[in-house]
């Protein structure tokens, strides 16, 4: 079952694909110098199956690797930032 994260800038939202299918998505609002995550999601037939977590892991690294800050105005990517200290480092907490 291949699993890839992309990009959908046209939506503002990072999704994970399974199979070629949508399974979850991120969505964010892109500012000049840093990117809000507003809602993330994944289908109920994917849950339980760590998508979540690689889709969002994907989103911060991405974030981290263009040079945005991150709000995280979603409850699951501030819970997974506290879990992942190396992304701590991105948090900008002001809109």
């Amino acid at each position: 079952m291949p699993i890839e994260v992309v990009d959908n800038s046209t939506e503002s939202r990072f999704e994970i694909l399974v199979d070629g299918k949508v399974a979850g998505f991120a969505d964010y609002r892109l500012l000049p110098t840093k990117v809000v995550f507003t809602h993330t999601e994944v289908a109920p037939e994917y849950e339980g199956q760590g998508l979540a977590g690689k889709l969002v892991g994907h989103a911060l690294q991405t974030s981290a690797d263009t040079g945005l800050r991150v709000v995280p105005t979603c409850p699951y990517v501030a819970k997974y930032i506290e879990r992942h200290p190396e992304f701590k480092g991105l948090v900008d907490s002001a809109e």
